[in-house]
């Protein structure tokens, strides 16, 4: 939901404004202000994500209100007079309507402000996998990432070894096809052939690390993994 006040000095022009809003479903009309000071007061105390704001206003311009903010919102400028359409763009404006305006038109705006609205979010953080499935024997098998003890690599197959059970899984997959599929933090790579969950981990050794009485070796090539996860992070 886009959240949205209205901003003109004519009540027939903030009437028309919200009666639009009302009828776009992805905007939340927040306030409708008479002048550019009133305006402002609802920013500092309210979220507004777009601003629908006339230019020709007592005291303080619309433009002038604009200029003046270190953060504005999104805005799409509403005038009469179409001489300002440059400067408005100037000032990086999602549109610009000019009075009078169809709803049709007022859509338009207010599409390519969502749009714009949508470009400026911070991307979903990616959900952590929590299973997958791998093919045994021509049967699909649900793995839960948490009961993987660690990963064995044999060529074109791999041996997942589980907490739940003591006969790992054996699969046709390769150690870079299943790592892809885990989360990287949560595993670490010790060897060519070895994958291991780290909060299994129970001990480490010169050159193997333990789960429980299992000891999975470390070669030279990846001690500096296990050498990170002893140490933890350097500051």
């Amino acid at each position: 939901m886009i959240r949205c006040i209205a901003v003109d000095d004519e009540q027939l022009v903030r009437e028309l404004l919200e009666d639009s809003i009302r009828q776009v479903p992805f905007l939340q009309l927040v306030a409708t202000c008479k002048n550019a000071m009133e305006a402002m007061e609802v920013m500092q105390r309210e979220q507004v994500d777009l601003m629908f704001l006339d230019i020709q206003m007592p005291r303080l311009s619309g433009l002038q209100l604009l200029q003046s903010l270190q953060r504005p919102p999104l805005v799409v400028l509403v005038t009469a007079y179409e001489q300002y359409a440059l400067e408005g763009y100037n000032l990086q404006v999602a549109d610009y309507l000019l009075k009078p305006f169809s709803f049709e038109r007022f859509l338009k705006a207010c599409q390519r402000a969502a749009e714009l609205f949508r470009l400026q979010q911070p991307p979903a953080p990616a959900r952590a996998i929590t299973d997958f499935f791998v093919n045994v024997e021509y049967v699909q098998v649900k793995i839960v990432v948490a009961d993987i003890e660690y990963i064995e690599g044999l060529k074109d197959y791999i041996k997942i070894h589980l907490s739940s059970t003591p006969r790992p899984v054996l699969t046709r997959m390769t150690m870079k096809a299943v790592a892809e599929k885990l989360p990287a933090d949560d595993f670490v790579r010790t060897h060519k052939s070895y994958l291991v969950a780290v909060k299994k981990i129970t001990a480490v050794k010169r050159d193997l690390v333990c789960i429980g009485e299992k000891e999975i070796p470390v070669s030279d090539f990846f001690k500096e993994n296990v050498t990170r996860l002893v140490q933890g992070p350097s500051h």
